[in-house]
């Protein structure tokens, strides 16, 4: 991939993919950074990168990735915070609301869901890509995805859930 068509492709997928990893981590700063930096871990790999070869699906999986590692992390942070008696500041909310509202959604789902949920529906991958993608079975996808379904939809209301937002 030449400098320009990496320019090109950056531009072309870089909100998309933020809106995407937003929805997964429930943070838009978190999202902007983890795609950020799988852009430039695909700079340096832009040589292996072909169009044709899924170029977007990589720098998401990448970025998923990189959210999944800073979410242990936080995690751990959070604990040794809690366990001194402090607690961290709470996360900003997102610009919109039904985004918001979306992504307050997710955040009930346990990770595994809510990456499966978000993978499948705002991503548009098949169950095959996100079991690749995730490391997990088929079936363990398709079982996420029934039970987020099932838990999402007492928190979303109808228009949510009946209009395409374009998140």
């Amino acid at each position: 991939m030449t400098v320009e068509e990496f320019e090109e492709f950056y531009t072309h997928c870089v909100r998309r993919l933020t809106g995407q990893l937003y929805l997964v981590t429930g943070d838009l700063q978190e999202a902007q950074d983890v795609v950020q930096e799988a852009f430039v871990r695909a700079w340096t790999h832009r040589g292996k990168l072909r169009r044709d070869a899924g170029p977007e699906a990589w720098v998401r999986t990448t970025a998923g990735r990189l959210a999944i590692s800073r979410w242990r992390k936080h995690t751990r942070a959070l604990h040794a915070w809690r366990s001194l008696g402090r607690l961290q500041p709470p996360t900003a909310a997102g610009p919109r609301p039904d985004a918001v509202a979306l992504a307050d959604a997710l955040q009930h789902l346990p990770a595994r869901q809510r990456l499966a949920v978000v993978l499948f529906y705002v991503c548009d991958l098949t169950v095959e890509q996100i079991a690749h993608a995730a490391g997990m079975a088929s079936g363990t996808v398709k079982t996420h995805l029934s039970r987020g379904r099932a838990a999402l939809a007492p928190l979303l209301d109808d228009t949510l859930r009946t209009e395409d937002h374009g998140v």
